[in-house]
């Protein structure tokens, strides 16, 4: 593809961020020895299929050092977003949907014209509002639960699950506005942070605190166990797909090949990206007895994989089963 790039020098990077102009530049920071950046790299080649407009360039980040001390890159996978050869976003670790949302966000975002005024932003405090509450047991912190970026983070990380607390997390790597503004919006000012229905319960000593006087548990949710959540998750519909990606974009050839099974069966169903959740992902596995995805459950039975799935089209016997009759 013509607007997916290898860059090897400074010079080839200078080139064309200059070539892209006002248009989007999305540069993916990698490292040939990290399984993370080959698995956003198939990121990128999806996302540079849909985005023809945007310009992807894949940069070894010790192989051009250079770039990379300039931007100051500190780990593998980083991603930086540039216009007008400026740097306007930066996302650091392997999120897809993270990277996909301002991927879409920025390169529809035109301009501001001469004179203009920006079109009005959601308030920051409206905002900060939303991502507190967004589950009733929120840590905000640096990386994710499965690849946290700081020693901070990791021990707060193990805390929780050493005392099964059920929590969501946001990465504050991955937006700096939010990373500065709950500085101030909570007055407290380190990372992690936890919240407890909208409230700051505190950060990584009083956690620590509160689990050595035995009190952690009272002041936050109690996770479910994970048969719980599994069995939960293959019946939120009556035909789930367990895949890489979702309907929209699949993120490997299998989960694509499956998909266009399903479609073309006009039967409706719902997805499960396995990528978001490395519990479901590794769980399921031993759930079902079934090592391999994508996987298709009919009222919460595994019918199989990508392989059953084309028996059964080619015997004519799928819709009869997506239907659940037989």
């Amino acid at each position: 593809m013509a607007n997916l790039v290898e860059v090897s020098s400074s010079q080839q990077f200078e080139d064309l961020l200059k070539k892209s102009g006002k248009s989007l530049s999305v540069v993916h920071f990698s490292a040939s020895w990290a399984p993370q950046c080959s698995q956003m790299n198939e990121v990128m080649g999806e996302l540079a299929k849909e985005q023809p407009q945007v310009t992807f360039i894949t940069l070894e980040a010790e192989g051009v050092p250079e770039v990379s001390e300039k931007y100051e890159i500190s780990s593998v996978p980083t991603f930086l977003f540039f216009k007008s050869c400026e740097k306007i976003d930066r996302l650091d670790g392997a999120h897809a949907p993270e990277l996909t949302k301002k991927v879409q966000k920025l390169a529809s975002s035109a301009g501001v014209p001469a004179g203009g005024a920006e079109p009005p932003k959601e308030d920051l405090n409206e905002r900060l509002k939303k991502l507190i509450n967004a589950a009733p047991c929120m840590l905000f912190m640096k990386g994710s639960p499965q690849e946290p970026r700081c020693g901070f983070s990791r021990q707060i990380v193990q805390i929780l699950k050493d005392h099964s607390i059920q929590y969501s997390s946001f990465d504050i790597l991955s937006d700096e506005e939010v990373r500065q503004g709950l500085k101030t919006y909570s007055n407290w000012p380190t990372y992690p942070q936890v919240y407890v229905n909208g409230d700051l319960l505190g950060g990584l000593d009083i956690v620590k605190e509160l689990a050595e006087s035995g009190e952690l548990e009272n002041s936050c949710p109690k996770a479910e166990t994970l048969e719980h959540k599994l069995k939960s998750v293959i019946n939120r519909s009556p035909v789930m797909l367990f895949m890489k990606g979702n309907k929209e974009v699949a993120k490997c050839g299998f989960s694509r090949q499956i998909i266009e099974v399903m479609n073309s069966t006009g039967v409706d169903y719902d997805t499960f990206d396995i990528l978001q959740d490395e519990e479901v992902r590794q769980g399921l596995k031993t759930y079902s007895n079934w090592p391999t995805y994508p996987q298709l459950y009919v009222k919460g039975e595994l019918i199989g994989g990508l392989d059953i799935v084309k028996e059964l089209k080619e015997s004519g016997d799928l819709q009869s089963v997506l239907n659940g009759e037989s």
